[in-house]
């Protein structure tokens, strides 16, 4: 009786599917939606020990940074709620199209902010990825609303040639505007990049147009104070226009990749 050898095939097409499919389990890789950073997939060659402890610390590292992300959205909300009333008040005293647009924007940036705060409040959580979305199509509505908003009114202006009152109270508040709210962006930025999330990303970019349009402002009020171009900051706010419109677009263009869309 002669002995037969059945060969065993290693690395099957069946057993490479089964670890292709636990290597997918473990975790999305795409960076930009959080689920990357969110798991808690450490180096085998570490002991069980020493596994546990590495989790135990990244878990902590995020919590503490979406603390950090809390406190800067409560900032946010605070400081443009304040500048939103301030701005659309001396702006609609002062007939500036430029201030009452950045007035606007104070008021859109209120909404994202809230937006965001949702999407930090759902991090980790099942609700994660709905809010990631969520946070992520409400800021691009809010970029193509003040886009809108800003060129129309500014078109308006510039077609009726309606000149501007001066306004101490506009030049204040765009000089803070300009020192703080770049910082505020690098910093909301900083931890949207660490937690990988492309919601909180766009989020920090309404902070940095915010940014852009206290200096416009800043620039056209003292322009008309000085010498008189009453179409300054009207001209400057609509050179804004596509630019926000396109960051709108972007942000609804986007998608999660734990929704199962393409990388962004």
């Amino acid at each position: 009786m002669h002995e037969v050898e059945i060969p065993v095939k290693i690395g099957s097409p069946k057993s490479s599917g089964s670890a292709n499919a636990a290597e997918k389990s473990s975790g999305c890789q795409k960076s930009h939606c959080g689920c990357e950073s969110s798991s808690t997939a450490v180096n085998p060659m570490l002991t069980p020990l020493e596994q546990a402890q590495e989790r135990t610390r990244k878990i902590e590292e995020r919590a503490k940074l979406v603390k950090r992300g809390k406190i800067l959205q409560y900032v946010t909300i605070a400081y443009t709620s304040l500048e939103a009333v301030i701005a659309l008040v001396f702006g609609a005293m002062a007939g500036s199209i430029a201030m009452v647009g950045f007035g606007l924007d104070s008021a859109i940036e209120v909404t994202s902010g809230l937006a965001s705060l949702f999407r930090l409040r759902a991090d980790g959580q099942e609700l994660h990825k709905k809010a990631e979305l969520v946070s992520l199509k409400v800021t691009g509505w809010c970029f193509l609303a003040l886009s809108a908003y800003v060129g129309y009114e500014a078109a308006n202006v510039l077609i009726n040639h309606a000149e501007p009152e001066r306004s101490m109270p506009g030049l204040i508040l765009a000089a803070v505007s300009v020192l703080f709210m770049p910082w505020l962006a690098r910093a909301k930025k900083e931890v949207a990049t660490k937690l990988g999330s492309l919601a909180l990303e766009t989020d920090s970019k309404q902070a940095l147009f915010c940014s852009y349009l206290s200096g416009i402002l800043l620039v056209g009020l003292l322009l008309n104070a000085t010498m008189h171009w009453w179409w300054a900051d009207s001209a400057a706010a609509l050179v804004m226009v596509p630019i926000m419109a396109r960051e709108g677009l972007l942000a609804l263009k986007g998608k999660s990749c734990c929704s199962g869309g393409d990388e962004h």
